[in-house]
C-alpha cells in the first residue's frame, strides 16, 4: 500500500511538474510524511526530486537556455541554501498549538505552518488573473534567482515566482521547461546539501523499507516526466496552472492545521 500510494502520486506529481515547475515535491513530501518521520520524509523526497529532475534535464538538454540558467541559477544557489537553513530552524520548533479529532491529536510545528501558510499563499497568487499578467524586465532575472531560490530551499515550491521571470520573458514553452528544469537542478543540489548537514539521514534505511520507497518514487516520477514529454506539444502551462494550485491550496491547509507534516 505504502509503496503503491508514493509511486502513485510521484508519476502524476512528475507529469505536472514538468509543464509548471512546481508539484513533485508539494505532493510527494506529504506522501512520505505518511510512512517516514519528518525528517527522513524530507530526505527522501529531496532525493527524489532532484533524480528525476537530472533525468527531465538530460530528456530537455538541447532545449535549455543557458544563459538564463546561469543569470537565474547562479543567484539561486546560495539563496537555496539560506532558505533550507531557516527549515532547518523551523523544524526543530515544537508544535505551535494542538487539537483533536478521532482520538487523535494534530498540530503543526514551525515548519508546518510556514510552508502550509506560503503554499495557500502561492495557490492563491496562481488563480489570480492579475498575477498571471505580471512581466519582470530582463534586468531583475537574477532577482528571480534569489527569490525563487529561497522560496526553493524552504518550501520546495519554485515555479510560482520562476514563472514571473521565466514564463513572461519571451522563452518558448519548450525552453522555458527545459530552463526552468535546470535551473531546478542547481536549487536541489544545493538545498538537499544543507539538508543533509541539517537533517540526519542515517535513520533513512536505503537498504530496506525506505529504500524501496525511494526507488518507487524515483522510478514513477521518471515514467511520468517521460510520458509527459511526449505529449509536450499537446498540453500548455495554463492548461494545469489551475489543478495544481487547488492541490497547493488543499495540501497549505492540511499542513498548517497540523493533519500532515
Amino acid at each position: 500500500m505504502d509503496i503503491a500510494l508514493i509511486a502513485f502520486v510521484a508519476a502524476l506529481a512528475s507529469a505536472l511538474t514538468l509543464y509548471s515547475g512546481f508539484g513533485l515535491g508539494t505532493l510527494l513530501l506529504p506522501a512520505f510524511a505518511l510512512f517516514l518521520d519528518a525528517p527522513m520524509a524530507v530526505a527522501a523526497t529531496a532525493v527524489v526530486h532532484l533524480l528525476n529532475n537530472l533525468f527531465k534535464g538530460g530528456l530537455l538538454w538541447t532545449r535549455v537556455d543557458w544563459r538564463t540558467v546561469l543569470a537565474f541559477g547562479l543567484p539561486a544557489v546560495p539563496a537555496a541554501v539560506l532558505g533550507a537553513w531557516v527549515l532547518s530552524l523551523l523544524g526543530e520548533t515544537p508544535r505551535l498549538f494542538a487539537w483533536g479529532a478521532f482520538g487523535q491529536t494534530f498540530g503543526p510545528t514551525g515548519a508546518g505552518m510556514a510552508i502550509g501558510l506560503l503554499m495557500i499563499v502561492f495557490a492563491m497568487l496562481e488563480l489570480q488573473p492579475w498575477f498571471q499578467r505580471l512581466k519582470a524586465p530582463p534586468r531583475l532575472v537574477p532577482v528571480g534567482g534569489l527569490i525563487t531560490g529561497f522560496f526553493g530551499g524552504l518550501t520546495g515550491q519554485q515555479g510560482a515566482f520562476r514563472s514571473i521571470f521565466l514564463l513572461r520573458s519571451g522563452l518558448s514553452p519548450e525552453k522555458f521547461i527545459a530552463t526552468g528544469v535546470m535551473i531546478a537542478v542547481l536549487v536541489d543540489l544545493s538545498r538537499l546539501t544543507t539538508y543533509a548537514a541539517s537533517f540526519s539521514m542515517a535513520g533513512l534505511d536505503l537498504a530496506g523499507r525506505d529504500g524501496l520507497l525511494v526507488l518507487a518514487g524515483t522510478l514513477s516520477a521518471i515514467g511520468g516526466a517521460f510520458v509527459a514529454t511526449r505529449y509536450l506539444d499537446k498540453l500548455t502551462i495554463g492548461a494545469i496552472r489551475y489543478s495544481v494550485a487547488i492541490l497547493m491550496l488543499v495540501i497549505g491547509a492540511a499542513l498548517a492545521v497540523g493533519v500532515i507534516g
